[in-house]
């Protein structure tokens, strides 16, 4: 069984292994199923949105949230954070086509990203990477108990 290697140039144990194994497959998992795949459907729900054009306020790469744009609508200047899971890297003063909701102008993402954008690759990317932790942490279990098996007893 392969074991992983530390700094201090010791060796997690099988167990250690299979105990990170189980743990990145549950936070991979809940990044796609919790945090990525609904902002991919928050993407998607604003493809019949109105669209404006934008500028952006903020610079850097907007996957996490936190990208600022300010746009017109309804007669008066909205500014407004683009959700999690934009694409896209972007520098301020740059400008930007954007679909909003016309009950709620706050609610904003990039024209790009409606049909679900970054998100939902990175959803996909984070499930398949999952299950295959889930896959080497099945068997990291399977060959743990086989060992334990074959232990002479005395």
């Amino acid at each position: 069984m392969t074991t992983v290697s530390n700094e201090a140039g010791g060796t997690l144990g099988p167990r250690a292994s299979l105990w990170f194994s189980l743990v990145l497959t549950l936070l991979l998992g809940a990044l796609s199923g919790l945090v990525m795949f609904p902002a991919a459907q928050h993407l998607r729900s604003l493809a019949d949105g109105r669209p404006a054009q934008a500028t952006m306020r903020t610079n850097g790469p907007c996957m996490a949230g936190g990208c600022l744009v300010a746009f017109e609508a309804g007669g008066r200047t909205v500014s407004a954070e683009l959700p999690v899971g934009s694409s896209g890297r972007v520098r301020t003063g740059d400008s930007v086509d954007v679909r909003y909701r016309a009950d709620d102008p706050r609610v904003v993402a990039r024209a790009q990203d409606v049909g679900g954008g970054g998100a939902m690759v990175l959803a996909v990317v984070s499930g398949v990477v999952a299950l295959l932790f889930a896959l080497l942490a099945v068997w990291s279990a399977f060959f743990l108990r086989r060992r334990r098996r074959r232990r002479p007893v005395g």
